[in-house]
């Protein structure tokens, strides 16, 4: 059964909130409150081991979208919450919490455009050595896959050791997610948050973006 505590938090709390492995949700888009969230199984995808289809390398050698970072952040948290969904835990606390982590340059958000429209997009918050990956969205197919693909060869080419996906279902199996529990994952978590990361600081142009994803994908090659 999951810990919840319900409070009122500023940014540089939720910063603490996550280190302590902690994060927020509410209970709908409308509600005004947030529950912090301490389940007893968390999900992570395997940075080095990430799988990537055969269709999907296939697709993103052609590539179909031009890809930024932190172009439309807030874009992105407010598509997260409303495409494709009845609701959603990212109220609007939330949202606005976020955005200033952004501006903090914690939270982060990898963008997919076709002829400069926003098609697809991930986000989340990096801190130490360990990326939070919070939502993702898509309004045409595979663009949150090519987002989150983008993202976890940036992870690995930047050194990133964890990234966390909180809750485990069908559509992250795919990528090779799995559970920990709680006590493993806090104390991996413990090691890794304090790791000096240049997430921010690597460069971010659409060409920068398809260097890395490509030298990730010849490195899986080479390993495999």
């Amino acid at each position: 059964m999951n810990n919840t505590l319900n409070i009122t938090i500023s940014a540089n709390e939720l910063l603490k909130a996550y280190t302590l492995g902690y994060f927020p949700m509410a209970e709908s888009r409308n509600d005004k409150n947030l529950v912090f969230i301490d389940p007893e199984c968390r999900a992570l995808i395997p940075i080095e081991k990430f799988h990537v289809s055969k269709s999907l390398f296939r697709l993103v050698n052609k590539r179909p979208f031009t890809i930024t970072m932190n172009q439309a952040f807030s874009s992105v948290i407010h598509k997260c919450a409303t495409i494709n969904r009845d609701d959603t835990w990212i109220n609007l606390e939330i949202e606005k919490l976020f955005i200033t982590l952004n501006e903090m340059r914690y939270a982060h958000s990898i963008e997919c455009w076709d002829n400069r429209k926003l098609v697809g997009g991930i986000y989340g918050l990096a801190i130490g050595g360990v990326f939070f990956a919070e939502s993702m969205f898509s309004s045409v197919p595979n663009g949150s896959k090519v987002a989150l693909l983008n993202l976890v060869a940036r992870l690995w080419k930047t050194g990133f050791k964890i990234l966390d996906v909180q809750f485990l279902n069908d559509h992250l199996i795919q990528f090779g997610a799995y559970e920990v529990e709680k006590v493993s994952f806090k104390k991996d978590l413990k090691s890794v948050v304090n790791i000096k990361n240049t997430f921010y600081s690597s460069p971010s142009k659409d060409e920068d973006f398809f260097e890395i994803l490509s030298t990730f994908l010849q490195a899986k090659i080479d390993k495999s």
